[in-house]
């Protein structure tokens, strides 16, 4: 189900990236998945924001320097929500950090960003002209969203709190959030689904999975807590080669984990994601395994 027009409340819907010269950062994408982009800004603005296209359909899109962070480049992950204001009061009574207050984004919808309680800074966005990106799950565009923390109790009791999420166990113990109904939506969306998850052999509670939890290891105590973002890939060999060619650096060089072939890549200005090759022959390969 690569094309979307909406998403539900709690779940991820759209990323961005901050960049100190998000010029350079248009050339590196584009080059990379091949993404169109158009500048969305009126006529005049101070700003710049970059809006990439797949099939002329949105799927990311590259800003410039933040207030907060002006020399850091990140990747953001956005959460829709039906109100970005009760979201943000919720963020705050629940521990959180309100970092830039709800404010209107044009006609796109309205947004606030905040932080949880060990740091992990998200943005949550209340769609209007704007509802999120119109393809997932296909070469160069979002496959998935991650949560990195060091407490997971914490974590859990402020995520529960703010988007209503619960948490998954698969075998091996490796926890992921879930939306309890989400699996619902998505059959009604794409009928047949339930029944292709099974086949699959992954549990039906699948569906319901919304993001990734990666606890920080015992022996990072000082490693910080953030969202990471997961592009899907044809080729994880050849999106690395390609990384390399265009000035980005392989983090973690291609490896072979359970349903997937994955690679860690920092693009010129030092952004890291994810790009994730779907390779089903994988799927007995144990949670944590890189061969």
């Amino acid at each position: 189900m690569p094309e979307r027009d909406g998403y539900l409340a709690g779940v991820p819907c759209w990323i961005d990236t901050t960049q100190p010269d998000p010029d350079a950062a248009v050339a590196f994408y584009s080059g990379l998945f091949g993404w169109e982009f158009e500048d969305v800004m009126p006529p005049g603005s101070p700003g710049a924001y970059f809006i990439a296209r797949i099939r002329g359909r949105d799927v990311a899109a590259v800003t410039g320097p933040s207030q907060e962070a002006p020399g850091t480049a990140t990747w953001n992950t956005y959460i829709a929500v039906d109100s970005a204001d009760d979201t943000a009061a919720k963020a705050r009574e629940a521990g959180g950090e309100v970092l830039v207050a709800p404010f209107d984004v044009m006609d796109a919808g309205r947004m606030a960003v905040i932080a949880d309680p060990e740091g992990a800074i998200l943005s949550v966005w209340e769609a209007r002209r704007h509802r999120g990106a119109g393809i997932v799950n296909e070469h160069g565009a979002v496959n998935f969203n991650g949560l990195h923390t060091q407490d997971l109790a914490t974590a859990k009791r402020f995520y529960g709190s703010v988007f209503g999420w619960s948490t998954l166990t698969l075998d091996g113990g490796t926890q992921m959030w879930t939306l309890p109904g989400y699996g619902d939506e998505l059959e009604r969306e794409a009928p047949g689904r339930r029944e292709q998850t099974i086949a699959f052999g992954v549990p039906v509670e699948f569906m319901d999975v919304v993001a990734n939890i990666s606890p920080t290891a015992p022996d990072q105590p000082d490693a910080r807590a953030y969202w990471d973002v997961t592009f899907g890939a044809d080729d994880a060999n050849g999106i690395a080669e390609r990384a390399t060619e265009l000035g980005g650096t392989v983090i973690v060089a291609p490896v072979d984990v359970p349903w997937a072939r994955m690679t860690v890549i920092a693009d010129p200005n030092g952004a890291t994601f994810i790009a994730n090759q779907f390779v089903p022959e994988n799927r007995d390969l144990p949670v944590g395994a890189m061969t």
